[in-house]
């Protein structure tokens, strides 16, 4: 008895030991191509801390310069303007953690007692309301939060990885935006094939001697007519991993980015990364979503009502409004087009060379 339970007690941690070295080590999930230096490119953006007795991975949010400004005089900032690279953006989160007010503010959700966190962003302060009429206000869904004064209510039974990224986001001013996020994916893509992208497309971007390239990307570039930049239909058999995804608002207009991951034509599923906060609260800021099709008929576009997309969309903090339910809605959205694929020249050399 004694030599069968070690016995299953071996294969248990030989399997979970397994299990562990798949998740760690991307490898056994991506292979040794494309797929691959995107997974790594993406993982950058992450970091494991113990946060209140608890793991947690802690992705890097959203962030865009004068995004939340509109009501107040001063403009807000964030570090790298939004363009910083994932080594600056660590660095940064790994000292806000670190700090004595983020260690006040753990403390507070830790308190046990059910309580209001209102963070002033233009003042990046924070400070805790026990106002039973507000509390009652959030719970109903009738509150209606300020732009740059979100209030989230909070159990006061410990911290989620939701209230780290609130801090993050409203207190330490530090994240990345969308087009700001596929830049670096791309520079990385770049740098794993031996080609500096920055290098490349200054002179297209007219990028001034000594100066940060990422401050001179932004969408509008992606949708440009750059030479740089070739239109890929969206059929799902034309698509490649680190091809360039672009949803317009409800204006019509293009403004997000997203990049393509992978397509798995056999089992009918798309992984595409990106970063907003128009998401579910655990998945703001860096994350990935997926699309799923039918592996029988890659020939429909991606605005084809018939895929799912699995990315729903929630306004960034309790009381906000947004339009379009999921990405799918918002891609297939038809004002001046809807959504499109893009593909950087620069790059299809690079991936050739990677997926040797």
């Amino acid at each position: 008895m004694v030599i069968l339970l070690t016995l299953i007690n071996f294969q248990f941690s030989f399997a979970q030991e397994n299990h562990l070295i798949s998740f760690s080590d991307p490898r056994h999930i991506w292979g040794n191509g494309i797929e691959l230096v995107i997974e790594e490119a993406y993982r950058q953006f992450f970091i494991t801390r113990i946060i209140g007795g608890r793991v947690m991975n802690i992705r890097i949010p959203f962030a865009m310069n004068n995004d939340r400004d509109m009501m107040i005089e001063n403009s807000i900032t964030y570090i790298g303007d939004g363009k910083g690279n994932p080594q600056l953006l660590i660095s940064a989160v790994e000292n806000i953690l670190d700090s004595k007010d983020f260690t006040e503010y753990i403390n507070a959700l830790s308190s046990g007692k059910e309580k209001v966190i209102m963070f002033d962003m233009a003042e990046r302060k924070w400070t805790i309301s026990s106002d039973i009429y507000l509390i009652a206000q959030i719970k109903a869904g009738s509150y209606r939060s300020l732009p740059h004064r979100p209030y989230i209510l909070t159990s006061g039974r410990g911290p989620l990885e939701s209230d780290i990224y609130n801090y993050l986001y409203c207190i330490g001013n530090v994240g990345i935006d969308c087009s700001g996020f596929v830049w670096q994916m791309l520079s990385y893509i770049g740098r794993r094939g031996g080609t500096d992208l920055g290098r490349v497309l200054s002179p297209v971007l007219g990028v001034p001697p000594n100066a940060d390239p990422a401050h001179y990307v932004g969408t509008a570039f992606f949708n440009s007519r750059s030479s740089q930049i070739t239109a890929v239909s969206d059929e799902i058999h034309n698509l490649r991993p680190a091809d360039i995804m672009l949803f317009r608002d409800f204006e019509g207009d293009i403004v997000h980015s997203a990049i393509i991951q992978s397509i798995d034509r056999t089992r009918g599923i798309i992984r595409y990364l990106q970063c907003n906060n128009i998401a579910p609260q655990e998945e703001r800021g860096v994350h990935e979503a997926f699309i799923y099709f039918d592996p029988s008929n890659t020939s429909v576009s991606l605005k084809d009502p018939s895929l799912h997309w699995t990315k729903k969309r929630f306004g960034a903090f309790p009381g906000e409004e947004i339009p379009f339910a999921d990405d799918g809605e918002r891609y297939r959205y038809r004002l001046n087009g809807g959504g499109r694929v893009v593909r950087l020249n620069a790059l299809v050399p690079v991936i050739e060379r990677l997926n040797r």
